[in-house]
């Protein structure tokens, strides 16, 4: 799917309709000293298999894509409403 690089939409900073560039969201690196992944890493340390199962079938194809919009007015990001696509490419 295609989406350009600026819209015109809603901003809720500045109350009006503005120009925003849009920047996809990717998921970060854990950070390693917060309590769930020192949990994580304590069961997964020595020997054993993974602390949960492994998910086996996947129901959906898609994967949902999460967009922030930046206002050009005065610089403040919120998300755009996600929705299901294969891929997303932001095109001129």
């Amino acid at each position: 799917m295609k989406v350009p690089k600026k819209l015109r939409t809603y901003c809720p900073s500045c109350r009006k309709h503005t120009v925003h560039t849009i920047s996809q969201l990717h998921k970060r690196a854990p950070r390693p000293l917060s309590w769930g992944q020192r949990q994580f890493n304590r069961v997964m340390a020595g020997y054993g298999s993974q602390p949960r199962s492994e998910q086996k079938k996947f129901a959906k194809t898609t994967k949902k894509i999460s967009l922030m919009l930046k206002c050009s007015q005065c610089g403040k990001s919120h998300p755009h409403r996600g929705f299901r696509a294969k891929g997303v490419e932001i095109t001129e």
